[in-house]
């Protein structure tokens, strides 16, 4: 189900905002996705830092 956001109450940056978050070639998001993949990755750094543990 897609959501969709109005512009009698969001601005057009906002709305482009919210258009990039799923779009695979927008550099915000795919450094969403490899920030997550990172968290995610025991071998990396990061996984620790998400967990409480040492690093």
């Amino acid at each position: 189900m897609s959501r969709h956001i109005s512009g009698n109450t969001h601005t057009s940056s906002q709305m482009n905002h919210h258009a990039n978050q799923g779009n695979p070639n927008n550099s915000a998001h795919q450094a969403a996705q490899n920030n997550h993949a990172n968290q995610m990755n025991p071998n990396h750094g990061t996984y620790q830092g998400t967990r409480g543990g040492k690093r």
